[in-house]
């Protein structure tokens, strides 16, 4: 008789595994984070975490997926109402960029005292790269979709690399730059004047 409980014991041990990386990552670069230190803090055995993550990319790589899924619910939820295309845009991509510098698990991956890893697996996560095209659908033209997400990939991390003086000149940089090129066929828009 197979044992129907199976799956999902091994889906709560996953996740108690990726809590207690999380756990590291807010106190520590992710960078310095290694399979030894996670199995010490999620309470188990190297053994046993292998069984569950083959390798630390592997394991990166699921904590990766299941905060970006997070991350984007709750952008969702920001930009309901919001209908025009490119002010969703902007809206989107601050809100991603605050989010991930207001969570300290996620900043660490951002870290400058060590390599930024954050970016290398921005770039290569296809979960990233598929929300990132599901929402420049939403703004209502798939043309070029995919590598305009790309693009806006690469800007986020830019942001959360190298952040503007504040948040209005990020705005500002985004709709000048980024607006016109991710939405072409719309006129450039002047940045807005914000009252301080």
């Amino acid at each position: 008789m197979a044992d129907w409980l199976a799956e999902r014991r091994t889906e709560v041990a996953a996740e108690r595994i990726l809590d207690a990386a999380d756990e590291l990552f807010t106190r520590r670069d992710a960078a310095t984070v290694g399979m030894n230190d996670i199995a010490t803090a999620a309470g188990c055995s190297r053994a046993t975490l292998y069984r569950y993550f083959e390798n630390r990319d592997v394991l990166y790589t699921a904590y990766v997926h299941r905060e970006t899924h997070r991350v984007f619910g709750a952008i969702g939820e920001q930009l309901v109402g919001l209908t025009d295309p490119d002010e969703r845009l902007i809206a989107g991509m601050l809100a991603a960029v605050q989010r991930v510098r207001d969570t300290p698990a996620l900043a660490s991956w951002f870290a400058s005292t060590h390599r930024p890893i954050g970016g290398d697996m921005a770039a290569q996560s296809e979960v990233i790269a598929a929300l990132a095209q599901g929402f420049l659908a939403t703004l209502g033209d798939t043309t070029g979709v995919e590598a305009r997400a790309r693009w806006v990939i690469r800007i986020l991390v830019s942001l959360l690399l190298f952040p503007g003086r504040d948040a209005e000149e990020e705005r500002t940089m985004l709709e000048s730059f980024v607006v016109p090129v991710v939405r072409p066929e719309q006129p450039v828009r002047q940045p807005s004047r914000r009252a301080p």
